[in-house]
């Protein structure tokens, strides 16, 4: 069984194709909103990013969508094993098809990112990982609808497919609030956006994040971001 142990909570991974990865635990962290009361997870996976939210935001009531059966039915278990057991629930269903009589003051996702590209030959990894250019529109749409008028929604993915979502946004009228850059270390180029959307706001505020400041060793940033969820920090 691969259980990954946090501070407060612990994660089965097994049924579900993608794992916890940097990039999804940097989402989770890096995510600003002022005391949300309702958060959707969009493609929550193994519900780490919802399990996440819940930890952050202790007033916050989670929901969490997720297409792949296995993968919905393992972050359910781990809803409930959780302490943030009775402020978590999840729907297995596409997120096109998802509705909810609440508006969400925050919306989170790490979704698939490899559009239009060769399909994974294994099926569950190409669910989580794949995707099209449709998706993305769908997405926003959807966002749009779920969102309340002062909420925001944060995503994260490689610069092309950000982009893309960005101008799918802007045509829906969500403004590009806040960009945060991430960098393998400050020698490379950025190699992932984390996006904040909103329905107004400010110019946009571009920040730059790094991993690393030397070969696998973590930036001070790093540590102190994931001091509150990971045992070694």
């Amino acid at each position: 069984m691969s259980i990954f142990k946090f501070k407060q909570f612990d994660v089965n991974q097994s049924n579900c194709a993608m794992k916890i990865n940097t990039d999804g635990v940097l989402l989770a962290t890096l995510v600003e909103s002022d005391n949300p009361k309702y958060i959707l997870d969009i493609g929550t996976g193994t519900g780490v990013l919802a399990l996440m939210m819940a930890q952050r935001f202790p007033m916050a009531l989670v929901e969490a969508v997720e297409i792949d059966e296995n993968a919905s039915a393992t972050a359910e278990k781990n809803f409930q094993l959780s302490a943030f057991s009775n402020r978590l629930s999840i729907n297995n269903i596409p997120i096109e098809q998802y509705n909810n009589k609440e508006h969400f003051d925050l919306i989170i996702s790490n979704p698939p990112f490899f559009v239009n590209d060769l399909k994974n030959i294994e099926q569950k990894k190409g669910i989580a990982r794949h995707t099209n250019e449709e998706f993305f529109v769908n997405l926003i749409k959807k966002v749009d609808a779920l969102l309340s008028g002062t909420g925001s929604f944060w995503f994260i993915l490689p610069i092309k497919q950000a982009k893309l979502l960005i101008k799918d946004a802007l045509e829906k009228g969500l403004i590009l609030a806040k960009k945060i850059e991430l960098h393998s270390d400050e020698s490379k180029p950025a190699f992932r956006w984390i996006v904040c959307l909103a329905r107004n706001g400010a110019q946009c505020k571009t920040e730059h994040f790094y991993i690393y400041e030397g070969e696998k060793v973590y930036t001070q940033s790093y540590k102190d971001l994931l001091k509150d969820f990971f045992l070694q920090y």
